[in-house]
């Protein structure tokens, strides 16, 4: 595993790009929409073929938690990324059975905490491609990291 990354080592500028890439699957697709987003461009593709996206299509909801899976496997925050908001999220292209997506993220900017001041709040924004290079996904959000004791 990499070392862990304190509020210190996130630096506006720095960026980190997965270690791998994750292939989505149709069945995936319909697991995820059939518990969480149950519409028909998510569940079933003769539906699908009737819909805005003409074809099955991941939920965003799934897009942004195989993101979310990405940015946790390649940054290893000291203490685990604890959300501290979401300012932007866009969903730019349908993610389709068989795409691949990885992640691109850069640390926009970094403050001390002024009520809590072993913890910094850390904002960055996360570009996600797929095997095309197309942007499927943009997020900018703001997480939690400690000071180094």
């Amino acid at each position: 595993m990499a070392d862990e990354l304190y509020f210190e080592d996130l630096q506006p500028g720095m960026k980190i790009r997965s270690i791998r890439s994750y292939e989505v699957t149709a069945e995936e697709i319909k697991q995820f929409a059939a518990k969480y987003d149950p519409q028909p461009f998510h569940l079933d593709e003769a539906a699908a073929e009737k819909t805005f996206f003409k074809g099955l299509a991941a939920s965003g909801w799934m897009t942004a938690a195989i993101t979310m899976r990405l940015r946790v496997e390649s940054m290893h925050v000291a203490g685990g990324m604890i959300g501290a908001g979401v300012d932007e999220i866009k969903f730019t292209q349908p993610v389709r059975p068989g795409d691949w997506l990885r992640t691109e993220t850069e640390i926009l900017s970094a403050r001390r905490s002024t009520s809590r001041p072993e913890i910094g709040v850390v904002k960055s924004v996360t570009l996600v491609f797929n095997q095309r290079d197309e942007l499927v996904m943009r997020s900018v959000v703001n997480f939690i990291a400690p000071l180094r004791a």
